[in-house]
């Protein structure tokens, strides 16, 4: 049932976050900053955010909504499977497709069409995100493991936490770069003034490391891949547009010097995702030992739009 409750600061100075999680024990720290994204939890009758430090005396009112359903239902949707064992799948996730349910996505997610296609999943992420070892954004494409049991699960994790993994993206970008290749390289955290965006920060953050290559020019626009050496959230989009060349179609991190021709403007503008696909995924299988490669070529429109631009995409075998 829906719960309310408010507590005065003593002293002031420390994070929202971290006095809140000290108080309400029975409420992770991870609980607590989605309850705050949420707007659920008020400063003296405002909006507040987790890195905020209120003063001593100010009223802090927290409202906990009725509880969801916990476990996600199984959704017959299209999933392109590259593989399947006892162990994990390899799938193709579409652009436009979230990997698991939140709020506003509650169904109609990557996690949803795993429950229908696969007879069990691990549980190390959690009833709401079963299988779940990585995420793609919700507008980037490609491919991604699932584990399907706990041992699988820890196993996938390790080689991701050491960066052992390898990933590469193609992306069309804005503003053909000078050079052929190179690395770009900062710490990425929460943007200060947007929550929704990430950001270098000068201090703190974690950090990120983004490897890049052209692979044909055009006019005003590029085909680069970019191999990640880490993969914090937003990374590659992140990096790219602090470089000035923001992805075609990234409307979170357009920047406003990268303007396409005349001729691509409409298309360009009607996209309704990131022109981002994860082509290649690589690691070594915990069941097995094996080194094994996954490919999955960009989706059609993805295609299109380069070859509008006369840009060459790579084969992907």
């Amino acid at each position: 049932m829906a719960e309310s409750r408010e507590w005065v600061i003593p002293t002031g100075g420390e994070r929202l976050d971290r006095v809140l999680v000290a108080v309400w024990s029975d409420l992770s720290r991870a609980r607590v900053q989605s309850l705050l994204g949420q707007g659920q939890i008020t400063v003296d009758g405002g909006a507040a955010k987790a890195s905020d430090r209120p003063r001593a005396g100010a009223v802090v009112a927290l409202h906990l909504p009725d509880a969801r359903p916990a476990e996600p239902s199984p959704q017959n949707l299209p999933l392109p499977i590259l593989h399947e064992d006892e162990h994990l799948m390899v799938v193709v996730k579409p652009a436009g497709m979230v990997v698991h349910p939140a709020p506003g996505h509650p169904d109609g997610t990557l996690v949803n069409a795993l429950l229908h296609h696969a007879d069990g999943l691990s549980g190390i992420g959690g009833v709401a995100r079963p299988g779940i070892v990585h995420r793609l954004d919700v507008g980037t494409s490609g491919v991604m493991v699932v584990a399907k049991n706990d041992v699988t699960h820890r196993g996938l994790t390790v080689q991701f936490s050491v960066h052992s993994v390898e990933r590469r993206y193609f992306a069309m970008v804005h503003r053909v770069p000078h050079l052929d290749r190179g690395t770009l390289r900062s710490s990425l955290g929460r943007d200060p003034k947007d929550r929704l965006r990430m950001c270098s920060l000068p201090t703190g953050g974690r950090a990120a490391v983004t490897h890049w290559e052209v692979k044909s020019r055009g006019d005003r626009v590029a085909l680069v891949e970019c191999r990640l050496e880490t993969g914090r959230t937003h990374q590659v989009r992140v990096h790219l547009s602090e470089a000035g060349h923001a992805i075609v179609g990234d409307r979170t991190y357009h920047r406003r010097d990268c303007i396409p021709t005349a001729a691509m403007r409409e298309a360009v503008e009607a996209l309704s995702h990131p022109m981002l696909h994860a082509w290649l995924l690589s690691f070594t299988h915990p069941a097995t030992g094996e080194r094994v490669r996954f490919t999955a070529p960009p989706p059609p429109d993805f295609y299109a739009l380069c070859a509008a631009a006369n840009l060459t995409v790579p084969v992907v075998q």
